[in-house]
């Protein structure tokens, strides 16, 4: 019996229903669509993969099977304005499909999965590679980079995680449940005190009588009534008040922990991991969604309680007295909780809506600011504001109709409650006309309904509320329990490392199907110097990236002094490592504390060293408060050359096992650039140096160098060797000599 292990994305399942598979052999593991035949022509064909089979469909009719165990290799292939997937075995390739070069992804990522499963068994769904954008429960698609859909996440687990958060804060937890009880009390013995005022004093005409003949102690008796509904009052505000005081202290204590667990989280995150959300949704998850779940842990939590409670204690109340009224009254009640049912479900789907609108217009926002200077310098600032106020009218469309929504639903919940209104003011009055029901009595019944349709109108905005409080709780659990790809191993080595570097058989992509290395191999020795070259997207900079393992390789292994990266701590490993990447970042700060932050702690002497091996002394000395001059936001203050002198004394202050740069004196005129590679010289005597460097020339000392192309490695040895093999670093070397003649 064929089990189908398809995620429950709609299309495939519709797409499985229509296919003839009942004699396909094995689990079904994943189907989907192709464009072309092999002619070119247009058809409607599909591919179904079972843990066993390839089945190959044209016009919902089986034409072609492969099995898996006969299938030496599977590969993906770019063609002119297409692409295809074929299978080699012993009787040579053949194509299983052919496609548009708009199934290029699909394509692509299922021949290395094919592979995966011919060598290893496994077939690697969306969902383990974090490419998944569908609910694994009700299908619907997730956006803005969420994990989990916040209609089926496990909200109640969520909410518990986030009380239990809270214990920490338990005694002012504790006192706000004790106020909360004394107000509630007082809140209850109000409507009472107010009917033997009306019923003992003001209706009541002996006491009339008493007062008139000179008896004073009525007139006492009624002071005191009023005296107490004052401190009733009094007492109620201030308990209210202290109330409040104590849950402001837990909740703001819960949220700052909060989003401290949340940003540690996005640090500990992985490149690949960062890149995949935008700035504007990180910092709205940091900011602004714990800033949701503050406002209504603080101030919609305790109302939620207070006014449940409320209704149902008062309503217990009426029921004793008079289970008629009390009936009357409650009869709207369920209509009214119905309407706000509807409208939660509702709510769910429109808040969501706007919190995506808002992520996006803050991402614009964050873009622009980002780069003012270059929208300044191409003067479109007018471009870039139809740009945010296409962004921002979009959210304003959003919350206009949310708003809208919520104010025809409000009016209607109004309507039905004066309904129970009216039904009490005709019980009420027939009764006290029929003298069957003192005035008293109706001023309490009046002041307890009110206690109840009051809680009944505040739910109406309990949806609303509710649903954004939600929204936020699950996106930012959503990051919280965000798997990490680049993680520690359980017993992950600490050791001193000496340099030796040994890549193996290295694979690896930024998008599943497209290599930007293949199958590379390297071994670099300790102390030595080695220059990557290359021409621009071969992959130079990526083979940093994962000699700094910020991102893992597809295949193969990178290893230091004999051990895998994945076995060794990412904190032992960078201590140890000091890069200058090609785009350089600076803190807004003193240069001081950008060229400490190597090195937390250190003093003004080892700063001023590092400053002059990096040839930044002179011109740091020269600015109006030398060291402890403020720069602008990634140090726009500062020329470029600048910037990079401070960047390279800052990994130079390091002091690594392992130096990297990337470009690291690209933007710095010959002389200067002349002067700092005489240092770095000095520098890389005793501690490998891997360099990528834009003039090949500064390259001439290094050990030996590598030239990638295409992503493999092309051609290595020192430059007097690639030169005299006029090869691609001969071809490069000699570009490079004609562009300065013509500069010239």
């Amino acid at each position: 019996m064929k089990k189908a292990i398809l995620t429950p994305d709609r299309k495939k399942k519709r797409l499985l229903s229509q296919l003839p598979h009942e004699n396909a052999e094995g689990d079904i593991i994943t189907v989907f669509t192709f464009d072309m035949g092999d002619d070119g022509e247009h058809v409607n064909g599909a591919v179904l993969i079972t843990e066993k089979q390839i089945l190959v469909y044209v016009n919902n009719a089986e034409t072609a099977l492969f099995t898996v165990a006969g299938c030496e290799k599977f590969e993906y292939r770019q063609l002119v304005g297409a692409c295809e997937l074929t299978a080699k075995d012993g009787d040579g390739e053949h194509i299983i499909c052919r496609a548009s070069n708009t199934y290029h992804d699909v394509l692509a990522k299922n021949a290395r999965r094919l592979n995966g499963l011919k060598e290893t068994g496994k077939y690697r769904k969306d969902e383990e590679l974090e490419l998944y954008r569908v609910c694994p429960k009700c299908g619907r698609e997730l956006k803005g980079g969420l994990k989990v859909c916040v209609k089926c996440a496990d909200k109640k687990s969520m909410f518990a995680r986030l009380f239990k958060m809270a214990l920490p804060y338990k005694w002012y937890v504790i006192a706000s449940v004790i106020l909360f009880f004394a107000g509630f009390g007082l809140s209850l013995l109000g409507p009472y005190v107010n009917k033997q005022l009306i019923d003992g004093y003001i209706q009541n005409e002996a006491a009339g009588a008493a007062v008139s003949s000179g008896d004073n102690s009525v007139l006492f008796g009624f002071l005191f009534t009023v005296l107490l509904m004052l401190l009733l009052y009094i007492g109620s505000a201030a308990i209210n008040s202290l109330r409040n005081l104590a849950v402001m202290q837990a909740g703001t204590g819960l949220i700052v922990d909060l989003r401290k667990l949340v940003f540690d989280k996005i640090q500990k995150m992985s490149v690949k991991t960062i890149t995949r959300r935008t700035s504007g949704e990180l910092m709205r998850r940091v900011t602004g969604d714990t800033s949701m779940i503050e406002n209504f842990v603080v101030g919609q939590m305790p109302n939620i309680i207070q006014q449940a409670i409320l209704l149902v204690a008062v309503s217990v109340i009426l029921f004793i007295y008079d289970p008629f009224l009390a009936f009357l009254i409650l009869v709207p009640v369920p209509l009214c909780l119905g309407l706000l049912q509807f409208a939660n479900a509702y709510f769910r789907t429109i808040y969501a809506r706007q919190w995506e609108a808002e992520a996006r217009s803050g991402s614009v926002l964050y873009d622009i600011f980002s780069g003012i200077r270059v929208v300044k310098a191409y003067r479109t600032e007018k471009k870039e504001f139809d740009r945010y106020d296409k962004a921002a009218s979009e959210e304003r469309d959003i919350a206009i109709k949310n708003e809208t929504v919520f104010n025809v639903i409000d009016p209607v919940i109004m309507f039905v409650l004066n309904i129970g209104s009216l039904f009490l003011m005709y019980y009420t009055g027939s009764r006290i006309l029929g003298r069957t029901m003192t005035l008293g009595d109706a001023a309490m019944f009046s002041s307890y309904v009110a206690l109840i349709y009051g809680p009944i109108d505040w739910l109406s905005y309990l949806p609303r509320l509710l649903t954004r409080a939600v929204t936020s709780v699950v996106k930012v659990f959503d990051i919280i329990d965000e798997k990490q790809d680049i993680q520690d191993a359980g017993d992950a080595k600490e050791f001193e490392i000496h340099g030796d570097i040994e890549v193996n058989d290295l694979t690896f992509g930024y998008d599943e199907g497209t290599d930007v290395l293949k199958h590379v191999n390297l071994k670099i020795k300790n102390g030595d110097m080695v220059g990557i070259v290359g021409r621009s997207g071969v992959g130079k900079s990526t083979l940093i990236n994962l000699i700094m393992r910020m991102y893992d390789p597809d295949g193969g292994s990178v290893k230091i002094d004999g051990v895998d990266l994945r076995d060794i701590s990412q904190q032992c490993l960078r201590s140890q490592i000091g890069v200058v990447l090609q785009e350089t970042f600076l803190f807004k700060g003193t240069i001081f504390d950008n060229i400490a932050y190597a090195k937390p702690g250190c003093d003004i002497e080892t700063v001023i060293a590092a400053s002059k091996a990096a040839g930044a002394h002179k011109f740091i000395i020269n600015l109006p408060d030398g060291y402890d001059t403020v720069i602008g936001e990634n140090g726009h203050t500062l020329s470029g050359g600048e910037r990079q002198r401070i960047s390279i004394a800052r990994a130079l202050l390091h002091d690594p096992k392992i130096l990297i740069l990337d470009e690291a004196t690209a933007s710095l005129d010959t002389e200067t650039e002349k002067n700092i590679q005489d240092t770095l010289q000095k520098l890389t005597k005793d501690r490998t140096t891997i360099a990528i460097a834009h003039r090949l020339s500064t390259l001439r000392n290094a050990a030996f160098l590598v030239v990638l192309d295409k992503g493999t490695v092309a051609e290595t040895g020192t430059h007097d060797e690639l030169m005299r093999k006029k090869g691609i670093y001969y071809d490069l070397v000699m570009a490079q000599r004609q562009m300065s003649k013509i500069k010239k």
